[in-house]
């Protein structure tokens, strides 16, 4: 099975780029390695809709997003189907311009929507101001998120092994703007 681990995200606005820093922190810190998958790692940003013909690449995919949910507060970790999301749910009012939803839903349009998995995380600090700087509370639900992804690609037979320790996510945050897309095929 051919996974793709899609980070979405801007991160010019603070927890938005949650998505995006979070790949980038898994690359660093994991190496991912399998007899019988493959796994890609990209760095989706904003692009939305120019994902397209890398989406329908990938038997499985996993999207790393900012959401929004019913009685949710700052980092609350979800992690659904995107066939059944759950009710509450929404990834209305992001930062990005297109929202990953909309482009998702217009590849299940078109048959074409590979196994879809959502890692998504309810940012706290979400403004105008530019700043890589991320929220405590997202700061601190990063071993959530990992914990879940870690424990799923187990589950796909993905051997997760730790090649730094010592990476975290606010080392990240303040360099993921010098990265581009890693660890699989360009756009």
């Amino acid at each position: 099975m051919n996974i793709l681990i899609l980070g979405i995200g801007n991160i010019l606005f603070q927890d938005e780029g949650m998505g995006a820093h979070f790949i980038h922190y898994l690359d660093e810190k994991y190496e991912f390695t399998s007899e019988e998958n493959s796994v890609s790692i990209v760095d989706g940003g904003t692009l939305a809709h120019r994902l397209i013909p890398l989406i329908v690449k990938y038997d499985y995919i996993i999207v790393i997003d900012c959401i929004d949910a019913l009685n949710s507060k700052a980092g609350d970790v979800y992690f659904f189907d995107f066939e059944n999301t759950p009710k509450e749910i929404d990834w209305q009012g992001s930062a990005h311009e297109i929202e990953m939803l909309q482009t998702l839903n217009m590849i299940k349009m078109n048959g074409d929507l590979p196994n879809t998995k959502v890692l998504g995380i309810i940012p706290k600090r979400v403004a105008d101001d530019t700043t890589f700087e991320l929220s405590q509370e997202v700061i601190i639900a990063t071993s959530t998120m990992e914990h879940t992804i870690i424990e799923h690609l187990k589950d796909l037979n993905i051997t997760c092994n730790i090649k730094n320790k010592d990476v975290t996510i606010t080392d990240i945050a303040e360099v993921s703007y010098k990265r581009e897309i890693i660890n699989g095929p360009k756009i």
